[in-house]
């Protein structure tokens, strides 16, 4: 995150091509610390393309769960924009 904070977790389930799951959290952050919640992103084929599906799970409130929502908003638009062969420009989050 622009260097301003560390994410880490873990590996939980990975299957080439089509699913991967981490453990989630910030270093330093006592409202989502390391491990405290579940990101699952699913690929799936569809006509035409993949669609993906992400779910971010175990996150402590709505504050957090908005917070969370506006930064998976923001990348995945960015991931759309690489996807389609095109240049997302500096990351300014």
């Amino acid at each position: 995150m622009g260097g301003r904070a560390t994410a880490r977790g873990q590996f939980t389930e990975v299957i080439p091509v089509h699913r991967l799951a981490y453990s989630f959290g910030w270093e330093g952050n006592d409202r989502t610390p390391p491990g405290s919640s579940l990101v699952e992103i699913d690929l799936v084929e569809e006509p035409g393309g993949t669609r993906v599906k992400l779910t971010h799970s175990g996150l402590a409130d709505r504050e957090i769960c908005d917070s969370h929502e506006k930064g998976w908003t923001h990348y995945l638009g960015r991931l759309a924009i690489t996807a389609a062969g095109g240049d997302p420009g500096p990351d300014k989050m």
